[in-house]
């Protein structure tokens, strides 16, 4: 693809309290990889310029801006010749951003292909019937020439039919395979998560690790992620860790007999939504216990890639009876499937295909 891809993204500098700053970055890594030049336009939010964690990436240019008009006004010339134009979901004013691109697009002042890129599908869904449309309005959702989804499966029906999209198309996230690999470490933990706190998530985790640790004081357990409330009450075989950059996630994978993934309501409600944790303990050869969801089998088969836990019992059954070669047989199964078809290169080669066929789309009718 000749030209750059430009992304307005919710961050890409700091991965404090948000999983977009690593999906942006396995997948622009990969885009690096493939030969295609990439421009990250970040809003300058105080919230991540006090927690930057990759403030000057050498794979893509990263420039902070402070107002829409200055996005119009200093990049305006690089939106019109770009190979491709990419709004995040969330992005701050996103709903003002993207009624301006519509305009500049309309009028032929920034690339087509526009896009928008949802890392948050069933949560946009979800806020969007409930009149909430704080970063994208449902009007808005048939302007995109390609609305690419976080999650696959019957979220694209949802997306067509109800709100308009005109050419729905699933693109995961991925994992950063140069910086997620296996390291031979000594077992820290028996079980551990990796998240940002969410009311939601917050049943499941008591369910699938909480109530273990109560239960087997014996082994060891360990959460991190910031934005916690003061009152939850942690066993003492709790391990807390306020924030973890990615730098740190796969020696702290690897420093794992066990690690748990739990999805957001809305995102199992509707399925097909694999968190990009998902792919990183994968990765890292780091057995997963996750909770259970439609789609999942799909990238992970339950029983040979993955532990479906629907009760705390399950989780204790893992804990005590799995064998080192039983748990090494599923890790290794997962892995496979990752390296395969989920790492950052591979996302990157699929949007550059599908960014292709964005004008064929449009020229067809199905995309203008």
């Amino acid at each position: 693809m000749s030209g750059e891809i430009v992304i307005l993204g919710l961050s890409l500098s700091s991965s404090w309290g948000n999983g977009h700053a690593t999906t942006f970055r396995a997948l622009i890594r990969g885009l690096a990889a493939e030969g295609q030049r990439v421009l990250f336009l970040e809003r300058d939010v105080p919230w991540y310029a006090s927690q930057r964690d990759l403030p000057d990436p050498d794979f893509c240019e990263l420039r902070l801006y402070h107002s829409l008009d200055e996005v119009f006004g200093t990049y305006g010339e690089r939106l019109r010749d770009a190979a491709a134009v990419i709004v995040g979901s969330y992005v701050p004013e996103g709903q003002a951003l993207i009624d301006r691109l519509h305009e500049a697009a309309q009028a032929g002042r920034i690339a087509q292909p526009f896009c928008f890129y949802d890392i948050d599908t069933p949560v946009t869904l979800e806020h969007l019937r409930a009149g909430r449309e704080d970063h994208l309005a449902r009007r808005q959702v048939p302007f995109f020439d390609t609305y690419f989804s976080f999650s696959g499966g019957r979220v694209l029906d949802v997306l067509r039919r109800d709100f308009g999209a005109r050419d729905p198309r699933p693109l995961y996230c991925a994992v950063d395979e140069a910086r997620y690999a296996p390291m031979d470490l000594p077992a820290t933990w028996d079980l551990g998560y990796l998240g940002t706190y969410s009311p939601d998530r917050q049943p499941p985790l008591e369910q699938l690790l909480i109530e273990p640790a109560r239960r087997l004081p014996q082994m060891r357990f360990v959460v991190a992620g910031p934005q916690y409330p003061d009152d939850i009450d942690w066993p003492e075989n709790v391990e807390r860790i306020d924030h973890l950059p990615p730098s740190e996630h796969a020696a702290f994978y690897g420093a794992q007999r066990f690690t748990l993934n739990v999805t957001r309501s809305a995102m199992k409600a509707l399925g097909w939504s694999p968190s990009v944790r998902l792919f990183e303990a994968a990765a890292c050869g780091t057995p997963i216990v996750s909770d259970r969801w439609e789609g999942l089998g799909e990238v992970l088969p339950e029983g040979e890639a993955i532990l479906v836990a629907d009760s705390t019992e399950d989780v204790v059954t893992a804990l005590t009876t799995m064998t080192p070669p039983q748990r090494q047989r599923q890790a290794d199964a997962a892995r496979a499937r990752v390296q395969a078809a989920h790492t950052g290169r591979a996302r990157a080669r699929q949007l550059i295909a599908d960014l292709a066929e964005a004008p064929a789309h449009r020229l067809q009718g199905t995309g203008s």
